[in-house]
């Protein structure tokens, strides 16, 4: 059965895995720990071993299998990534989603390869940590698909900084088989004969614990929680009782490679070893839940990156893991000339200084062309995009009488055009994995106009129209688009503002909202935020309640506007709407006599206000077989309780408590309503401690397919 070539971006899961201490300590046993290590085996006091994490591919690998329609006779182990967000909790509930983010084709003679990335939540809403899988299909090469890009490791040529030998016992296998990986060819003789092998072998993913009970030996020592990544190629096998020695290359910036190998015969069994650690300071705020804002694993393309507010994204985004296609066509601030390398070059030598992954792309936005040469350098270097920063930009200032055809195309050309170059075959390929982070720039000139700038104005609110219908094609896929109105000293303002503020308006102090909007914590899809010198606020566009001119029988004459003008462009109770669709229900109940319900869908809604409108955002048509209870605990002194029950595609709302609830929700006031108002996601609401959910987990999920509001 050849693969499924469909499957890639479909979810796994969710899948649940509970634990309690013993299936902590049951692990570390396995891969080695004792009395020389207690914390990992006494129940008093316990720190979990990151690799744990890998006790959640027991049940997600099955499922891959499925999904793919790989030959499972011919299924390997070859590369496993671990990014670690928070540390283990001794016990819980573990649950991972995923998918197939990659199929590479090696040939027919030689197979193919299977990526698929999961992300493993606690029980208590905590993120704990991101999977990659690497699976080589022996058997399912030879379909038409794109080679796997090149991913260069350079081992220093010189001893390691640090050597550390261990023994696994001659029975390891049957202690590690324990948690859960039970193949035969671990325990049984005659099986592993059939293998090829004199014996049963060691299990890749024991030799992997012992590699990382060493590493953090060495590194960390007494703080697994510290980890960030952990990054492997199983290479060759090994036999139970065989020495073994893990040999570290330390780097900068709190990273070292590693390689594991035979002790008698130098085979290497682990390869292309990557760990990376958390500084002190860093490691106390994840203690207090303060987790960093991490891109490892992620792939950013930063257009116009060269210099000014593009070159510290590109710089920041690479210091918390990201790898960065870094894209300026090194011309003048006018956009004229070009071909200039050394801009893109320097800020690529940087990162690279930084110990980050880099590479320079020189193309234009301004073509379509140029655009999709952007994205394929991401793709050919990396294998990915997940982030895009539309920071391109020119200026070529002139009044409207003075503006000739070719200063408004060019500035249209890099501002409007280069994002939409860029940002298509981006969204492609954000489309297909099932996720995407893209952010525009728009500017204070385009949201409230500037003199001397139709041209870029224009373009600048263009931009605004693109990211609302964007938002909307994204949504369902985890792509989300947003807006961000910088005022930064760079060489676009330079000139243009007083020099005493310039010199207050540093890029750097606009970097951590447009980080924040690249994450995968991000809550917003569809916002437009201005930013500078640390200051953020977010810019909406907002319809007043308006009035109906006439009697709806004969147009209305512009005498009757005129007299009507005062409540035409009133702006009390005004409301936001999430799409075109929405503004025109409101126009139409108004015309149709109906009231629009206080504050609307974005405006100032109550808790109140949302119960009394449950019966008209009910679905209906989406209820069918649904037979649940919703219980509502908000809190907050506009909050209350409330409970919703669906049954025969009907819906019922009543105060207080229901006495056996299906599934309750508890939440804050304020953030029940931005959860309503669709300013909050609720899956990371959910994991982020906002939301809390207690009785059925997976009736819940109903909720926001049978309420729309």
């Amino acid at each position: 059965m050849a693969l499924k070539l469909d499957a890639i971006g479909k979810k796994i899961g969710p899948l649940k895995k509970s634990y309690t201490w013993k299936d902590v300590v049951t692990y570390a046993l396995g891969v080695g720990a004792g009395f020389s290590e207690l914390q990992y085996c006494y129940e008093k006091d316990l720190k979990v071993l990151p690799s744990f994490s890998i006790v959640t591919l027991y049940d997600f690998m099955p499922e891959l299998a499925d999904v793919s329609g790989v030959n499972l006779a011919g299924i390997l182990h070859g590369e496993q990534d671990l990014l670690f967000h928070n540390p283990i909790p001794p016990e819980g509930t573990l649950i991972t989603e995923g998918a197939i983010s990659h199929y590479y084709d090696r040939g027919k003679e030689k197979g193919a390869v299977i990526v698929a990335e999961f992300e493993t939540h606690h029980s208590k809403g905590q993120k704990l940590f991101t999977s990659i899988a690497t699976v080589l299909a022996r058997l399912d090469g030879g379909f038409g698909g794109k080679e796997r890009p090149k991913e260069e490791i350079d081992f220093p040529e010189k001893a390691p900084d640090v050597e550390v030998t261990d023994t696994p016992s001659a029975e390891q296998p049957l202690f590690f088989r324990l948690s859960g990986d039970v193949f035969p060819l671990h325990v049984d003789s005659e099986f592993a004969r059939m293998a090829g092998f004199d014996k049963p072998i060691m299990h890749g993913l024991c030799t992997h614990g012992f590699a990382c009970r060493a590493l953090i030996r060495e590194l960390v020592p007494g703080e697994p929680e510290r980890i960030s990544r952990l990054k492997v190629r199983f290479s060759n096998p090994l036999y139970p009782g065989v020495p073994i020695k893990t040999r570290i290359w330390k780097q900068e910036g709190g990273k070292a490679l590693f390689r594991t190998v035979n002790a008698e015969t130098g085979d290497v069994v682990i390869d292309r070893g990557i760990v990376e650690w958390l500084g002190p300071e860093d490691s106390k705020r994840a203690k207090k839940g303060e987790t960093n804002i991490r891109f490892d694993g992620r792939v950013a393309i930063v257009t116009g990156a060269g210099g000014g507010l593009g070159s510290v994204y590109a710089l920041e985004l690479a210091r918390r893991g990201a790898k960065v296609v870094v894209n300026d066509f090194g011309g003048g601030k006018d956009g004229r000339g070009g071909g200039e390398k050394s801009a893109a070059d320097r800020v690529v030598e940087e990162i690279r200084a930084l110990g980050g992954e880099a590479v320079a792309n020189y193309e234009s936005v301004a073509t379509p062309a140029g655009g999709e040469a952007i994205v394929e350098s991401a793709l050919k270097a990396f294998g990915r995009v997940d982030i895009v920063i539309n920071n391109a930009g020119i200026l070529r200032d002139r009044t409207l009488a003075k503006m000739e055809p070719e200063s408004w195309d060019g500035v249209m050309e890099v501002h409007l055009k280069g994002a939409y170059h860029v940002t298509r075959p981006a969204f492609v390929k954000m489309r297909e994995q099932g996720y995407g982070r893209i952010v525009l720039t728009s500017s204070a000139a385009g949201l409230y106009g500037n003199f001397g700038q139709t041209n870029y104005s224009a373009a600048k609110m263009g931009l605004v129209g693109f990211m609302n219908t964007l938002k909307l094609e994204g949504e369902k896929h985890d792509i989300r688009v947003n807006t961000v109105a910088p005022i930064a000293g760079t060489r676009l303002t330079e000139g243009v503002l007083p020099p005493e503020v310039f010199e207050k308006l540093k890029p750097e102090f606009v970097a951590p909202l447009v980080l924040f909007l690249c994450s995968d914590r991000c809550p917003v899809n569809g916002a437009v935020y201005n930013a500078g010198m640390g200051f953020f606020n977010r810019v909406a566009v907002v319809t007043g309640p308006g009035t109906r001119v006439g009697d709806g029988e004969e147009m209305p004459t512009p005498e009757s506007v005129e007299a009507s003008m005062d409540r035409i462009k009133a702006m009390d109770g005004a409301r936001e709407y999430p799409n075109a669709v929405a503004a025109l229900g409101a126009m139409l109940d108004a015309v149709s006599g109906k009231k629009a319900p206080a504050g609307g869908a974005g405006g100032d809604m109550t808790v109140k206000e949302i119960f009394e409108r449950i019966p008209e955002a009910f679905q209906a048509g989406k209820a069918a077989g649904v037979d649940a209870v919703f219980q509502f605990e908000i809190s907050g002194p506009g909050g209350g309780s409330w409970h919703v029950t669906v049954k025969d595609q009907r819906c019922e709302v009543k105060g207080g408590a229901h006495d056996r609830p299906t599934t309750t929700i508890r939440m804050g006031e304020e953030d029940f309503v931005k959860l309503i108002k669709g300013e909050l996601n609720a899956m990371k609401a959910y994991t982020g401690g906002k939301l809390k959910i207690a009785g059925d987990l997976m009736k819940s999920q109903l909720i926001e397919k049978l309420f729309k509001f």
